[in-house]
């Protein structure tokens, strides 16, 4: 838990509010996804060194995962690697077992298309190559969460959808982040899109979060996927109103809400 507040400002909270097991099975899976994403996001790590970790981990996760070949895989970037990257292994091994071989497969496969997307420079000209991004950095945790929503209780969602709900957090923070990426030479618009279209984007795909959501009817799920839902949203608001984010008051009365209801 205390790794998990360090990277990730929007699920934290939500995965606190889970009942266990789903609370170690959400928190261990969002680890492992997020051990690869530190790995592509990395500001010391070349594009070819990016790729060549992320297809030789994506061989670990769709095989059997073997510790001793993921260290000496990091060894060479131990010194640069956060902690969350260096203990994938650990975040693998408190995953209960019935669950474990499909968040090692969705992991597996979002290393792979992240190192597609590092051998591509991130250059994204079309909708569907935002698509096809988005679909690996945050539509695959949509689909990994379904299938543990299904393990959990037999809540059955629509992977489409959850595909969807992704693609709409992802392109909030890229408008959030627009500025920042600019400037490390990354932009995710299409060609002939502008801020506006991106804005869209966002909104279409948060809808289809609303619809997605429908289908869940166990309330500590609900409350967790409402909550990064409804940040979203004003955040987007936020930011069309000329905002940068919310506010931390703003943050806590929207989650305090979410609870109430």
């Amino acid at each position: 838990m205390r790794v998990l507040k360090q990277t990730s400002r929007t699920f934290y909270i939500p995965i606190t509010l889970l009942k266990q097991p789903l609370k170690m099975t959400v928190g261990s899976a969002y680890l492992c996804m997020r051990a690869i994403d530190e790995i592509e996001d990395h500001e010391a790590l070349d594009n070819s060194s990016k790729q060549a970790l992320l297809n030789a981990i994506s061989i670990l996760l769709l095989n059997k995962f073997d510790q001793q070949a993921y260290n000496e895989l990091l060894a060479p970037y131990e010194d640069i690697l956060p902690e969350v990257t260096l203990r994938l292994g650990e975040w693998i091994e408190v995953c209960p077992r019935g669950i474990v071989d499909k968040v090692l497969e969705s992991t597996g496969i979002m290393a792979k298309g992240m190192a597609d997307w590092a051998a591509r420079d991130w250059v994204v000209n079309t909708e569907e190559d935002l698509d096809d991004y988005t679909y690996y950095v945050a539509g695959l945790v949509g689909v990994m969460l379904s299938d543990i929503w299904e393990w959990y209780d037999g809540t059955i969602t629509d992977r489409e959808l959850a595909i969807g709900y992704g693609r709409g957090l992802q392109a909030v923070n890229m408008l959030r982040n627009q500025e920042e990426d600019a400037e490390r030479g990354v932009t995710f618009i299409p060609d002939g899109w502008d801020r506006d279209d991106l804005f869209t984007y966002a909104s279409e795909n948060l809808d289809k979060a609303d619809t997605y959501i429908k289908s869940i009817h166990t309330r500590h799920i609900l409350h967790f996927c409402k909550i990064p839902l409804a940040l979203a949203k004003r955040t987007l608001s936020a930011m069309q109103n000329g905002k940068e984010k919310m506010s931390r008051s703003e943050v806590e009365e929207t989650v305090d809400e979410i609870i109430k209801e």
